[in-house]
């Protein structure tokens, strides 16, 4: 089989989500292949870097809306072909009405929503709205897609737009209304640090097994016992480092995110735990 071959492309990249220089990158990715995953378990399993987010570079501009009502949050994300129409008023508006519009009228899909009337127009359909901002602005613009979040009972939920709208983040906190304010800190630390889970319960086998596989490598030809325990320590860090609940809360590194909501339900007492968060990124 021929091996891929390496593009500066790919090397920068490889930079990009490991911070590592470029000519280890180039090391990395000829001893995978090309492979960029198994480029990135390389340079971790030689100590050059450590867990590394899934994302790597944005590929679309656009905007995500998110629109809060009585009942539920909805969230949208919009593409546009340029950021300088992802920048237009025009552009935000549209993304406003439909926001506002998925909260209101819940669509159950994307294709629902997009033949359904405009309520602001009846006689045009959300896609022939978007059809209109089209012919104004002269560029491509698609609806990508929509997740409307119903409200429940003894819940409060935080709602964070970050970068003008290229990140936007929900949280919803079980245990009782008002604790909005703790909501919103925790989906501004969301947008932040990028958990990909809530806890180390939602960390499916096969990453589980990878990470353990990279720590028993760190730490080979030392006695058994000694090196169950490392691994356990890494564990832990990798667990703390893409688990909302166990990351530093960015306002007070002193506690995490779990001691966080513990020691605000002690404050009110009752207790409160985070039900669910999302982290939408365009593109």
């Amino acid at each position: 089989m021929m091996a891929t071959k390496i593009t500066p492309d790919m090397v920068k990249e490889l930079r990009e989500r490991t911070g590592v220089g470029m000519g280890k990158c180039k090391e990395a990715l000829d001893h995978a292949q090309g492979d960029m995953e198994k480029a990135i378990d390389y340079l971790r399993k030689i100590g050059m870097a450590s867990a590394v987010k899934k994302e790597g570079r944005e590929t679309k501009e656009g905007v995500i809306g998110c629109c809060e009502a009585s009942d539920a949050v909805a969230l949208v994300e919009v593409n546009s072909e340029t950021d300088f129409v992802a920048q237009n008023e025009k552009f935000k508006q549209f993304v406003k009405d439909i926001a506002l519009e998925i909260a209101e009228t819940k669509p159950a899909s994307l294709e629902a929503f997009l033949a359904q009337p405009y309520r602001k127009d009846p006689s045009v359909t959300i896609d022939q709205y978007r059809s209109l901002v089209i012919q104004s602005l002269g560029e491509n613009i698609q609806v990508k897609r929509l997740q409307v979040l119903p409200k429940r009972a003894q819940t409060s939920v935080g709602l964070y737009s970050h970068m003008g709208g290229k990140i936007v983040t929900f949280v919803e906190i079980d245990g009782g209304d008002g604790m909005e304010p703790l909501a919103r800190d925790i989906a501004m630390h969301i947008a932040a640090e990028s958990p990909d889970y809530l806890n180390s319960d939602e960390i499916p086998a096969d990453v589980r097994a990878r990470e353990d596989e990279i720590a028993r490598s760190q730490v080979k030809g030392k006695p058994d016992n000694i090196v169950d325990k490392i691994v356990e320590g890494k564990l832990k860090a990798f667990y703390d480092q893409v688990c909302l609940i166990g990351q530093k809360f960015v306002k007070d590194n002193t506690l995490s995110i779990g001691e966080l909501v513990a020691k605000e339900g002690k404050r009110v007492g009752k207790p409160l735990s985070i039900r669910r968060f999302l982290r939408w990124r365009v593109g």
